[in-house]
């Protein structure tokens, strides 16, 4: 087989074998396959789509391109959750210490943020000190002695569907639910879990718009899983707006904090307990999922998830005394309102353009190589279905570039509807699927 043959079978709609999708994936892997070949067929894929057997070889193909972590050794059912990502999306910081203050150990190994979405390891590494760059045997330590590791992916952890992730990036073709999929599952897969939780989003400010793309996307993850022997469960949850009232690194670790001390924002915690209730009922820690919500709400409200958070964060070097007296931390030099220009409820929120505007501001990143600002970021006063009155703060911005403020409250009062009327809500939780 040839990689001319290949792509040229895929670009005619034909299924791959696993075994010319294990050629072409281990031969760009060692060189013998080119950027643009690879291109190629990642463009293919992307028209033509795959079928189940082809996305499973080709999550296989990304596995067996590096180390599959083994942690048949400790004791419990590893449990790890994932988002396809969001605004304001911070759950997995108040979740999985969460969780694993409860006896479920959580292997994460998570993302940057790219575009308008944010990654938890920015956010994480907004906290003087904190170190995400571990090597698997401290992944494996930290699990052993804290029930908990919160890393990124090592350079041995799937590094063709690193490779190959940037390459989708620049070639226009990271909407693709065969190609998010292998992504997703191979990373999982080999990070050594037992069970996974998704949230898998859909929304204006989600890759998925619509909800049925969501849900098949939510199908062909736990297909994946059940096919590798894990077992999987996904929610799928609104991206219509920002999740909590804070966007940006430093400033949606100080909404955690509000989280942990019982005083979050009702959706993010909502969002919260529904996935801890799933990861706690999957790693046989609570019968049901009222007990399990319970659970939850209790080491909130006694300070255990709290506690575990700073024993973690303390272990991979993090300073904990901005999270112990958040005032401490200096916030961005410069900072600047929207006001409302009319009475009314607010009927839209852009989450897309809200989450550009937070990277304008220096928030986030448009290419993996770019810096950020972990202090910039998005303060909302105001959400869909509020009330507002002419003058009215909506919402406040933190920056260290002045020359982006301007820009950045003109694109953020676009992506804001005032109505007379309020509407209705979309759902938070939408369905969940097994």
């Amino acid at each position: 087989m040839t990689p001319y043959e290949i792509i040229s079978r895929k670009r005619d709609g034909n299924s791959l074998s696993p075994e010319e999708i294990d050629f072409f994936i281990s031969g760009y892997m060692a060189h013998r396959i080119t950027d643009y070949q690879m291109a190629a067929l990642l463009m293919a894929i992307y028209f033509r789509g795959m079928d189940d057997e082809e996305t499973s070889a080709l999550t296989r193909a990304y596995i067996n391109s590096g180390v599959h972590i083994d942690l048949s050794d400790l004791p419990g059912i590893k449990v790890d959750k994932h988002s396809t990502g969001g605004v304001g999306d911070k759950v997995s910081i108040i979740l999985a210490p969460l969780v694993a203050s409860l006896g479920v150990p959580v292997p994460m190994v998570s993302g940057r943020g790219l575009g308008h979405s944010g990654g938890t390891l920015d956010k994480l590494e907004s906290i003087p000190g904190f170190k995400t760059d571990l090597s698997i045997d401290k992944f494996h330590e930290l699990l052993r002695e804290f029930n908990l590791a919160l890393i990124g992916q090592t350079g041995d952890l799937v590094p063709a569907d690193k490779r190959i992730y940037a390459l989708r990036d620049v070639t226009a073709t990271v909407d693709c639910i065969p190609l998010i999929s292998a992504s997703i599952m191979s990373k999982k897969i080999a990070e050594g879990i037992d069970a996974l939780v998704l949230d898998v989003k859909y929304g204006n400010g989600a890759f998925m718009k619509d909800p049925r793309q969501a849900e098949l996307l939510a199908q062909k993850l736990i297909k994946i899983g059940k096919e590798f022997g894990k077992n999987v469960l996904a929610t799928l949850t609104s991206m219509e707006q920002p999740l909590g009232y804070h966007v940006g690194n430093w400033l949606e670790i100080l909404e955690c904090l509000e989280c942990f001390a019982g005083n979050g924002p009702a959706d993010l915690m909502e969002v919260t307990y529904t996935l801890g209730a799933n990861m706690l009922v999957l790693g046989e820690a609570a019968e049901d999922q009222d007990e399990a919500r319970e659970k939850c709400r209790q080491a909130i409200a006694s300070g255990r998830a709290f506690e575990k958070f700073l024993q973690i964060a303390r272990a991979q070097g993090a300073d904990t005394a901005c999270l112990e007296k958040p005032d401490t931390y200096p916030l961005a030099k410069e900072r600047a309102s929207l006001n409302a220009d009319r009475s009314g409820y607010i009927t839209r929120l852009n989450t897309y353009e809200i989450g550009m505007a937070s990277v304008q501001l220096g928030a986030g990143r448009l290419r993996s190589e770019d810096g950020i600002d972990p202090r910039a970021g998005i303060i909302l006063h105001k959400k869909l279905g509020d009330a507002v009155s002419g003058g009215d703060v909506l919402l406040e911005i933190h920056t260290n570039r002045s020359r982006q403020i301007e820009p950045a409250l003109r694109r953020l009062k676009n992506a804001i509807t005032i109505g007379e009327q309020p509407e209705a809500l979309p759902a938070l939780i939408l369905k969940e699927i097994a």
